[in-house]
């Protein structure tokens, strides 16, 4: 190959590169880093890339090269040369992409077994999902519908589901976890950057599976510390309002209380009103009732779309906390 056209491949790969290069960089491709994992992945992230706009470079050159440089006139209908391949060439473009794929590989494997190691004393939460809510279960007994770590320390969520299949997700921290009934999944993660990010689930898993959403504290070692001695009581907020949150209250109703939006169910900032309609006693006795029985009374418009295991699954005194919650209203 003459000079003049090696310059001319390397001029257009090199334009190709360059304007693949722009589109990577300007475009916010990943969320903010809020942990070691995250870091990790969104190296994987960047090598890959790397890799492949390399190979679209050269890939785009030739091709942009040989229709310009070996076009047909247009009223030149004749078959091309018979040429033979280039025995040599085609090893080139054999063995690498091999190489280049065996790295991808290779850097993969060493960032997967990092990202699932998680010392020799991680803080372990049990993370259970059900229909429509998250419960995180900390070492001392406690539950909440809300997440809270400390920065620099590995944590291990053993992840589980109560009912259908559901999957824990924290863009910020770049990792997802199926939670599948009757089965304990895990991932470690090591949150750095301090801040409050939300919990998805990104598994359909019902009606309410749109608004499955929590959100995770991450705080300062000191933060946490006091968190945690001081029984969570700041962020737990009223005790009726743990109760709505672990039970996924907030994805089937609305109740501006607890900023809950979900459509599937009644609005809960009416209960008076509904109750009124309903006539089945007082407010609280029609809460409860709609709680533990839903059956029992269905509001117009809506289907019998409430699961009956709340009268089991919630303890008398969580289920009292919860009807004086409700009652409270707005």
């Amino acid at each position: 190959m003459r000079r003049g056209s090696i310059i001319q491949l390397t001029a257009i790969g090199l334009v190709a590169g360059a304007i693949c290069t722009v589109v990577a960089l300007a475009i916010p491709w990943l969320p903010v880093s809020a942990g070691q994992e995250a870091d990790r992945i969104h190296f994987v992230f960047w090598f890959t890339t790397v890799i492949c706009i390399c190979v679209f470079s050269v890939v785009a050159a030739v091709l942009i090269y040989s229709v310009w440089k070996f076009r047909a006139g247009p009223d030149d209908d004749s078959d091309g040369p018979p040429t033979h391949g280039n025995t040599q060439l085609e090893i080139v473009w054999t063995a690498i992409p091999a190489v280049l794929v065996t790295a991808i590989s290779i850097v993969s494997a060493i960032v997967l077994a990092q990202n699932g190691h998680a010392g020799t004393n991680p803080l372990i939460i049990k993370v259970d999902a059900r229909q429509f809510a998250w419960k995180f279960t900390y070492p001392n007994g406690k539950s909440f519908g809300f997440l809270t770590v400390p920065t620099g320390r590995h944590v291990k969520l053993d992840i589980t589901s109560e009912d259908v299949i559901h999957s824990f997700w924290v863009p910020q921290l770049s990792q997802k976890q199926d939670a599948v009934p009757g089965q304990h999944n895990s991932i470690v993660i090591t949150p750095t950057r301090i801040g409050t990010y939300p919990v998805i689930c990104t598994e359909l898993c019902g009606l309410g599976h749109a608004l499955m959403r929590s959100h995770i504290n991450i705080v300062s070692p000191a933060g946490y510390a006091t968190w945690v001695k001081q029984g969570s009581a700041a962020s737990a907020g009223p005790p009726g309002l743990a109760v709505f949150q672990q039970n996924g209250c907030g994805g089937c109703h609305t109740f501006k209380p607890a900023a809950a939006t979900g459509k599937v169910g009644p609005d809960l900032d009416n209960l008076a009103q509904l109750a009124k309609q309903a006539k089945r006693g007082a407010l609280d006795a029609f809460i409860e009732e709609s709680i533990v029985k839903p059956q029992a009374y269905i509001q117009p418009g809506f289907s019998d779309a409430m699961p009956h295991i709340f009268g089991t699954q919630i303890p008398p005194d969580k289920l009292k906390q919860l009807v004086q919650y409700l009652a409270k209203g707005p």
